[in-house]
């Protein structure tokens, strides 16, 4: 009886041997095809999602710029695939105005306009930060002292805005809104805009 249970006892550790070197010879490879936390898989890895997060500079938005096609895959790659895109088109002054919606949970958070090439884009997401550090959200007083020579009132579909051309920049303006109750047509007062908060951020070729 003795020599038997000896006899399986040797037989279970050589197959668990076996199985060892066997799932060892496997292992290195799951750790350099499979392993969630090796190169090929950082980009993906939640802590890193934050970091890739798109940016508005003089160039354009993330990866769009003025030379970015009107085709949902260019304006898809230029955003990293951040955002689910539809297509719309409406009139203005006469003229067909077409444009790409970028949206985050149905929510409308980038506008991209252009013909055959991207031309204006306006952005309504927070977390799209300007290359001057201003994100939608911020105070005018953040930025601004006064509207004089900075600021002008918007127009169109934004007539309720404040438009003030970023610092420095020929590309980027900030459209603020805010209360106010005065005159259609007049520029608010300063102290009226200390307290408005940028509603866009717009990139114009």
């Amino acid at each position: 009886m003795k020599a038997v249970r000896s006899t399986l006892l040797i037989a279970a550790v050589m197959l668990s041997g076996c199985a060892s070197s066997g799932s060892g010879a496997d292992s290195s490879q799951q750790v350099s095809w499979w392993n969630p936390l090796s190169y090929h898989w950082s980009s993906a890895l939640p802590w890193n999602w934050f970091g890739s997060s798109l940016s508005v500079t003089e160039q354009g938005v993330g990866g769009l710029t003025a030379s970015t096609a009107m085709s949902e895959s260019a304006i898809n790659a230029g955003l990293n695939g951040d955002y689910s895109l539809r297509q719309g088109m409406r009139s203005q002054n006469g003229q067909v105005i077409s444009f790409w919606q970028a949206l985050d949970d149905g929510k409308v958070s980038l506008v991209v306009y252009g013909q055959s090439q991207v031309e204006r884009i306006e952005v309504m997401d927070s977390r799209v930060v300007s290359s001057d550090g201003s994100k939608v959200g911020d105070a005018f007083s953040n930025k601004f002292t006064k509207a004089f020579n900075n600021c002008e009132l918007a127009s169109g579909a934004d007539a309720r805005s404040v438009a003030c051309r970023a610092p420095g920049s020929q590309h980027l303006t900030y459209l603020y809104q805010g209360e106010w109750h005065g005159p259609e047509g007049l520029m608010p007062s300063d102290d009226t805009l200390k307290n408005w908060k940028i509603s866009k951020i717009v990139w114009q070729r």
